[in-house]
């Protein structure tokens, strides 16, 4: 899985028109998964994402996760994260998991950072959205459970 995590003062996802997800200050998080992601990708998203110290502290360090800020996740699926452009200009989603497991995933994942105490807004999976956010910071992070050492 990889994702990209931004923090974020408020952030909302609009699908047709109609607003399906959002949330104030928390996480914004990009999410894709790769064809052979499982249960181990899956853990290691779920407690990085809810322990990961992006929140300023009374001293303004970056020492506070998201449940220390009472902050909310808004999980947003994205495999074009996985795009890969070595070959060309145009990118080649080959690496990205079929549809049904990927949607497995992602909402297992969402269900996993829940069960952590953390709130969370979802996307609508495969839908054309519309995401807009005001990054606070800006604080941008990326994950990728692949490459954890």
């Amino acid at each position: 899985m990889r994702a990209v995590i931004q923090r974020v003062e408020t952030a909302s996802v609009t699908v047709d028109g109609q607003v399906v997800g959002q949330i104030q200050s928390g996480l914004l998080v990009l999410l894709a998964v790769e064809a052979g992601d499982g249960a181990t990708d899956l853990a290691y998203m779920a407690r990085k994402i809810g322990n990961l110290r992006v929140f300023e502290d009374e001293g303004g360090r970056m020492n506070r996760s998201v449940v220390d800020a009472h902050g909310s996740v808004l999980l947003v699926s994205q495999f074009t994260l996985l795009g890969n452009t070595r070959h060309g200009n145009r990118p080649d989603f080959t690496r990205a998991a079929p549809p049904a497991e990927a949607q497995r995933l992602y909402e297992a994942l969402a269900l996993a950072i829940r069960e952590n105490g953390i709130p969370v807004e979802c996307g609508v999976f495969q839908a054309m959205m519309k995401v807009s956010l005001v990054n606070d910071g800006p604080v941008t992070v990326l994950l990728d459970s692949r490459k954890e050492i």
